[in-house]
């Protein structure tokens, strides 16, 4: 399953590519309890069609309206919604919420195409309009944070994926591949095991026909990268961890229970790992929320990738921050 952002910007090129008139909108900041952050997309059609979301109600309702009714600005611009109470309890923002957002006429699909290429490479790429001219430019950078306005120029980013790698296809394994489809990660499986490989029936999730070691070399694990072992096979798991724990990847985890946690950690210390990557392995794996089924455990696993996600987004815009 692809991204968010994905979706939208592969829709907004298929309806420019078919001859209908597209305006993007991207958040750039909210206030009070906005219920979408900066960066989220909404594309509308000229007749009000529309994917992605800015507010998750009114506003894109409101949107649409304007599309259908031709009062949307043809030149890029900046709108708000929710600065008076008013507007607030008319456009369903709640708590006092604010939101400015920016407003861009599509002409051509070639350059969001550029941009998905980029993104399938996993590159982080800024992309940048000028206010006045409309005229768009990418450039590959390293992450700067949120969405802004600089002088004459909106900048936006766009990322790598969020991708989850799984050690094992059992019935632990289908059940988180499926929910982590639904929280924007795209979903790899890693089993050696010919049997489990015939039980499997999860769709979106894609294969990775090697063994676990060499799975972990073979998708270059980057930041944007998870990777969990849950065939509760030593000699499979230890295998995905010995090079994960190396990688770049921002979360390794694995299933067990904390003696055999302990057991597993003196093993990695009998090759060549550092004491400091064996300190990254998070196992047990999981929030600790009481968690015994695998839907449960699944639960408890994903609700621990989003806490280290939101974490590392937050660190990686205080560097950000620091380094402008």
């Amino acid at each position: 399953m692809k991204s968010l952002d994905w979706e939208v910007l592969t829709r907004a090129i298929a309806w420019l590519d078919s001859g209908y008139k597209v305006h993007l909108f991207t958040v750039v900041q909210t206030w009070g309890s906005a219920p979408r952050l900066p960066g989220a997309l909404l594309a509308v059609r000229e007749d009000g069609h529309l994917l992605g979301s800015v507010s998750g109600g009114c506003v894109e309702d409101d949107l649409a309206d304007k599309a259908r009714n031709q009062e949307l600005p043809q030149i890029p611009s900046v709108i708000e919604y929710g600065i008076s109470s008013n507007d607030a309890q008319r456009f369903g923002i709640p708590c006092g919420g604010r939101l400015q957002i920016f407003v861009e006429p599509l002409n051509d699909s070639a350059q969001l195409k550029s941009l998905l290429q980029g993104m399938a490479q996993r590159k982080f790429i800024r992309r940048s309009v000028h206010i006045t001219t409309g005229r768009a430019r990418l450039a590959e950078v390293e992450p700067e944070g949120p969405p802004r306005i600089e002088d004459d120029w909106f900048h936006s980013y766009f990322g790598p994926q969020w991708r989850l790698l799984i050690i094992g296809a059992n019935q632990l394994g289908s059940v988180l591949a499926s929910m982590a489809q639904v929280l924007d990660f795209e979903v790899l499986i890693c089993d050696p095991r010919q049997d489990m490989r015939e039980e499997w029936h999860v769709e979106g999730a894609s294969w990775v026909y090697a063994m676990p070691d060499d799975a972990v070399l073979e998708i270059n694990p980057d930041a944007y990268t998870a990777i969990v072992a849950v065939t509760h096979d030593p000699k499979l798991d230890d295998m995905a961890l010995l090079e994960a724990l190396k990688s770049d990847a921002f979360y390794v985890g694995a299933l067990g229970s904390q003696k055999n946690q302990e057991k597993r950690r003196e093993r990695m210390r009998m090759f060549d790992l550092r004491e400091a990557e064996i300190a990254t392995l998070r196992g047990p794996v999981g929030l600790p929320i009481g968690s015994r089924t695998p839907a449960e455990i699944a639960i408890a696993i994903l609700a621990e990738l989003i806490q280290v996600r939101a974490q590392q987004s937050k660190s990686s815009l205080a560097s950000a921050k620091c380094a402008a």
